[in-house]
């Protein structure tokens, strides 16, 4: 199911060198992830040594007139440092982590004192660099010294040698020396990238906005999505009732007064003429009606009136590929739900149909325990990401507006899984 304009590659891939996860084999390191663990031990060093001491600090100084000013500052601090350390994951580990929200303005140095204090972002980030202290030096010993040590065990039969004048007789030291080396030296990949891996998650969670704020960040970009589609949806709607249906209203109350003039002439009706008139309203008149069909079936589908049980079969039967149909609507979700259920399984069907070259596909839906779940699945060519092009990621964000989660998954060769969760009651 790709997207107009699409190519390959993977939902949610970071761009860069080859660091982002799951690149390569198990035995291979991003030069990314390297790089972070060699280059960020002096800045998790200095960090974490200004956290703890801020910390001794202000429990020391808790008890003093000083206490509070040097928390407030101490904090201020912590919540500055965490800037270059989401700068420095996201470019060498490719994890993208956004800054929290701003400090709320107060008035007064008392209410500022104050908003600090019970940030939430300050202490998430001066916890960050306590954590961060121990998982920076794990992670150069993991990138520099485990190596160093590995290369003077395979190499300790030499060494000893070369460093001893006297003869030195053959030991186990020497036996077990190499394959200890090559075995240590094998699980130094799998070490780093673990380590990097710690460190995506702990950044995602501790530098970025708490989970409140998250949400209410993708309900307002959610909100000013649909109140941008939902003007132009109106703009559109007005022009094409001024310039479609309203002249064909004006044109059929035309028709219908020449067919009053033909009726009552001195000479009698022009029954010819009348009936021609009649015939031209009648088209006139279904003409009309089937654009006013058109224009409110983008509003409300009726065929959402009786649920998305009669309303999906009735999408599929339209697709131009064939679609096998599974639901498990076992309870019904909230109209604005249902509704964006119904224009998601028509935007991913007509994606299908349009795009993917896919000969057959299947929707599922299914309600339960106030969640709603539909996916699409088609055996097309794959490559579909929500970056590529603008239908998946405008999808995912007018469900991020019913707080609704769209997930892709299509390898290049397909087939691609779309799937969209939602919550049922609002």
């Amino acid at each position: 199911m790709t997207e107009p304009g699409g190519g390959g590659g993977a939902p949610g891939a970071a761009p860069g060198d080859g660091s982002a996860p799951g690149g390569g084999g198990r035995f291979s390191v991003g030069a990314g992830e390297w790089l972070f663990a060699v280059v960020g031990l002096p800045l998790a060093l200095l960090c974490g040594a200004y956290a703890i001491a801020v910390l001794y600090a202000g429990v020391l100084l808790s008890l003093t007139v000083l206490g509070l000013p040097f928390v407030v500052a101490a904090l201020l601090g912590a919540r500055l440092l965490g800037a270059p350390h989401r700068r420095l994951v996201g470019r060498l580990l490719g994890e993208r982590v956004e800054a929290p929200a701003p400090l709320p303005r107060a008035a007064g140095p008392v209410a500022y004192g104050r908003a600090v204090l019970t940030d939430p972002a300050c202490w998430r980030t001066l916890l960050y660099l306590v954590l961060r202290l121990p998982l920076g030096v794990l992670g150069f010993a993991a990138a520099v010294a485990l190596p160093l040590g590995c290369g003077w065990l395979i190499g300790f039969p030499l060494w000893v040698r070369l460093l001893e004048p006297e003869p030195r007789v053959f030991g186990w030291a020497d036996v077990v020396s190499v394959p200890l080396g090559l075995l240590l030296l094998a699980a130094v990949p799998g070490a780093i990238r673990a380590l990097s891996g710690a460190n995506r998650r702990l950044a995602a969670l501790l530098l970025g906005p708490a989970p409140a704020q998250r949400r209410v960040r993708r309900l307002e970009a959610a909100r000013a999505v649909l109140l941008a589609e939902n003007t132009d949806r109106l703009h559109r709607l007005e022009r094409d009732l001024h310039d479609g249906t309203q002249s064909r209203l004006v044109a059929l109350a035309i028709t219908l007064s020449l067919a009053d003039d033909a009726l009552a002439p001195a000479a009698g009706p022009d029954l010819e003429r009348t009936r021609g008139l009649v015939e031209r309203a009648r088209a006139q008149t279904d003409d009309t009606l089937a654009e006013l069909r058109l224009l409110t079936r983008g509003i409300r589908p009726v065929a959402l009136d009786g649920g998305l049980a009669q309303a999906l079969p009735g999408l599929t039967a339209t697709s131009p590929v064939p679609v096998t149909l599974r639901l498990d609507l076992r309870e019904r979700p909230d109209p604005a739900v249902e509704r964006a259920v119904y224009f998601c399984a028509a935007e991913l069907l007509t994606n299908v149909a349009r795009h993917s070259g896919a000969r057959t596909a299947e929707l599922g839906a299914s309600a339960a325990g106030g969640r709603v779940r539909l996916s699409v699945r088609d055996d097309g060519h794959g490559g579909a990401a929500p970056g590529v092009g603008t239908g998946l990621r405008g999808l995912a964000e007018r469900l991020a507006a019913v707080d609704g989660v769209l997930t892709v998954d299509s390898p290049p060769g397909g087939p691609t899984t779309v799937t969209a969760e939602l919550p049922s009651r609002l």
